[in-house]
């Protein structure tokens, strides 16, 4: 079982909704919906309370720095998978005919 940390990095305010997010696998944007609404529906002032409670107190979530090296395979990575697509794309626009010339009837 997974266990609940704060998560700052994603946080609105203090991180406990994507805390709770993170800890249950469900989008952090309906965990913030439902806060609203339980609060509205009658967990006024209690919901707020355990929010803060839980900002204050709960352990926060580490979270580690890539290295200059592991920050660069990411970008070659991204760049390489672009190339990839721009050439795919390129290569159909070539042999497509009639889109070659809807596209030169457009300039």
């Amino acid at each position: 079982m997974k266990t609940f940390a704060v998560d700052r990095s994603e946080a609105k305010l203090m991180g406990v909704c994507a805390g709770i997010a993170n800890m249950t696998g469900i989008d952090a944007t309906i965990v913030r919906i439902g806060f609203v609404v339980a609060t509205l529906i009658g967990g006024w002032p209690w919901t707020v309370i355990a929010y803060v409670a839980l900002g204050l107190i709960g352990n926060k979530k580490l979270h580690r720095v890539p290295s200059r090296r592991a920050a660069r395979e990411g970008v070659d990575y991204r760049s390489s998978d672009r190339e990839r697509r721009l050439a795919e794309i390129e290569s159909y626009t070539t042999t497509n005919d009639r889109l070659a010339r809807e596209i030169d009837d457009l300039r």
